[in-house]
């Protein structure tokens, strides 16, 4: 919530339960529009209403390298949990999976990182015009 609040996304799209921590919100999810969807095919429905692509982010066999990809304008940035990734429903509604270069020993970056430097990203493409 608070990257997004950050980068100015338009909404961030909870899937699943609707608790989330709001503690490291810092109280942005005030300033943030939030949708709360119950599972994988109410996110399709809802990005095919509003004309989103949704692009996955994680360290998964087969992604490709963000740093190589430009995103789409419309690009929907759907991350996975922190333990587990993307799961494979998520992967499947994805129309591209994308993994973010790392060089240390640990698997993965937390979900604030990762969305912060997919955002940045989508900035650089689109936003500084």
């Amino acid at each position: 919530m608070r990257t997004a609040n950050a980068f100015l996304a338009r909404e961030v799209i909870v899937v699943g339960r609707r608790r989330w921590n709001r503690r490291g919100a810092m109280v942005t999810d005030r300033y943030q529009h939030l949708t709360h969807v119950p599972d994988v095919d109410g996110l399709l429905a809802l990005a095919a209403q509003r004309g989103y692509v949704i692009v996955g982010i994680d360290n998964l066999p087969g992604a490709v390298p963000l740093e190589g990809y430009r995103l789409p304008r419309a690009a929907l940035l759907l991350f996975g949990q922190e333990s587990v990734g993307l799961s494979p429903a998520a992967r499947q509604a994805c129309t591209a999976v994308c993994s973010i270069a790392q060089f240390g020993s640990t698997r993965s970056i937390n979900a604030g990182v990762a969305a912060g430097i997919a955002m940045h990203s989508w900035i650089r493409a689109h936003g500084l015009r």
